[in-house]
């Protein structure tokens, strides 16, 4: 089968959330600020660049300039560095967190689909520049959702313990899990690249968030990405009044709860709570509570008086982190961000934030679901013509896919719908005999009726199972290359690695994906490979 594409609505793998949103319905609308079009995108540079604090661009400028000056870094990249304390420079932004080895192949989609809108934006708005960042998840905590891969079936576990924020974690042990690793990579050219990266990578650096921006750079600096770890004390400084209002009012939970209640009928992503911060020190990140007029660190007997709280915020901004909830407001106040890139559960908990956007005066950012794709081989893409599956059916559930299949390669229906239609009709008559008689033969008549009816149902069911049988060779070979695409019954993208098609591809693998994806087009992708 060609490169093709399906909706995101018809996948089946987006929440109805999601769907309301891609398809703009009314009652969504107030939760954010402009729909990603590219002609909606010159409202959201006027209304940025009239409300951004460019006394912000400098110590951004700076920050990232001192995080890139132990790494070889690209024209492209550097230049997009310098282009940030202009005034017409503008950033489109996604984040991750730090999976080892870039975790899941959604990391690479995230990152072309913010590459490839600021190249559309330039060639929108020439007159402005657009700059692609990658906002490392530096300070997050949760080390068991970022210390595994899966390659080729098997699951790479780092087994290391941690509780601080995991951009500062250690790299340390990792070369065990790194000649496990090698074991099952092979040694042709393309698995050897994958060697070097990683030990360049994991070995060659002390943290983990100076091993991941090495690697996202390796991968993509020459498309001019600029990444940002925004644990850094001179960028909270401008984040310390937002901080302070959190503290002292805590209106990103009173805001926030006011839209969940406007998304009762939807799964709500994420809940506020009274403090969205977070206090961190090395190896600790705890929340921060409020009780009895005083602040203290859960799980901690650190304490604060109000007053002791904020002189610490005024000296050690660092020492305080945002959670899932305020950690888009500092996105928006330390960059020229014009448009956050994200999954499906991304975009979801963002539709909860514009409301305390609009409370502390910060320009809601425009929300796009990153590019989806599924990766095919041309084995892979000829045996599902040899079988008679479009990619549709292949996106179908499992179960749903194998009666569909078995309706369709039986040499007769089943169906006893034109049975069932007889029967109908005979019962038509016996119910026009009963309204000429007693009433209780009405009864009768209905209990034959389901009876049979029921029957019928149960003989068609039978049916269906006797061809499953009969024809279970076939649908096996439909079940297995469903199971190959759809590993664990799940998104390829939230599954597999990159290295898995690295090695088929090689360094063609992230240009072919530059060409194929359209962010704004907001379909997924199947790319035969």
């Amino acid at each position: 089968m060609p490169t093709d594409c399906i909706s995101y609505q018809n996948s089946g793998y987006f929440t109805a959330l999601i769907q309301d949103y891609l398809d703009q319905k009314p009652a969504l609308q107030s939760l954010y600020n402009h729909f990603p079009t590219l002609e909606n995108f010159e409202k959201q540079i006027q209304e940025k660049q009239s409300n951004f604090d460019n006394s912000n661009r400098i110590p951004l400028v700076d920050t990232l300039k001192k995080q890139y000056q132990n790494i070889e870094i690209s024209d492209s990249t550097k230049q997009n560095i310098e282009l940030l304390a202009l005034e017409n420079t503008f950033t489109v932004t996604t984040g991750h967190q730090l999976n080892l080895f870039s975790g899941p192949l959604y990391f690479l989609y995230k990152i072309i689909s913010t590459i490839n809108l600021t190249k559309e934006l330039k060639s929108k708005y020439p007159s402005n520049n657009f700059v692609p960042i990658y906002w490392m998840a530096t300070e997050d905590h949760d080390f068991e959702e970022i210390n595994y891969f899966n390659f080729k079936g098997k699951k790479f576990r780092w087994n290391k313990e941690s509780t601080g924020p995991v951009g500062r974690l250690s790299t340390e042990g990792l070369t065990e899990f790194f000649e496990i690793y090698s074991l099952e990579l092979g040694s042709n050219t393309n698995a050897n690249t994958l060697k070097k990266l990683f030990n360049e990578a994991y070995l060659k650096h002390e943290k983990l968030a100076d091993a991941t921006r090495f690697l996202a750079n390796s991968l993509f600096a020459n498309y001019g990405l600029v990444i940002l770890d925004a644990d850094d004390a001179d960028l909270k400084r401008a984040f310390v009044p937002f901080i302070k209002e959190e503290l002292e009012n805590q209106v990103s939970y009173k805001e926030v709860q006011k839209t969940i209640e406007t998304l009762k009928e939807y799964t709500i992503q994420v809940n506020p709570r009274e403090i969205n911060l977070f206090y961190i020190e090395d190896d600790l990140r705890e929340r921060i509570i409020f009780e009895n007029d005083k602040y203290f660190v859960n799980n901690t007997k650190i304490s604060f008086s109000k007053e002791e709280i904020f002189k610490l915020l005024e000296s050690n901004p660092e020492k305080f982190s945002p959670n899932v909830i305020m950690r888009p407001l500092y996105q928006e106040i330390i960059l020229p961000n014009l448009c956050y890139i994200g999954g499906g559960g991304e975009i979801a908990y963002w539709l909860e934030l514009k409301s305390s956007f609009e409370a502390v005066n910060i320009t809601f950012p425009m929300l796009l679901v990153r590019n989806s794709v599924l990766l095919s081989t041309e084995k892979q893409a000829k045996k599902a013509d040899n079988l008679g599956l479009t990619w549709k059916d292949l996106f179908t559930k499992q179960e749903n896919l194998v009666n569909e299949i078995t309706h369709k390669i039986s040499p007769f229906p089943i169906d006893l719908t034109p049975q069932k239609e007889v029967l109908k009709k005979q019962f038509e008559y016996l119910y026009n005999l009963a309204n000429q008689t007693d009433k209780s033969f009405s009864g009768a008549v209905k209990a034959q009726e389901v009876k049979q009816t029921k029957g019928l149902e149960n003989l068609e069911k039978r049916l269906l199972k006797a061809q499953k049988r009969k024809l279970s060779d076939q649908l096996q070979r439909v079940v297995d290359l469903q199971c190959e695409l759809f590993p664990n019954n799940s998104l390829q993208e939230r599954q597999n690695n990159f290295s898995e098609f690295y090695l088929e591809k090689g360094e063609q693998l992230i240009p072919l994906l530059m060409q194929k994806l359209k962010p704004l087009e907001m379909n997924f992708n199947i790319i035969t490979i």
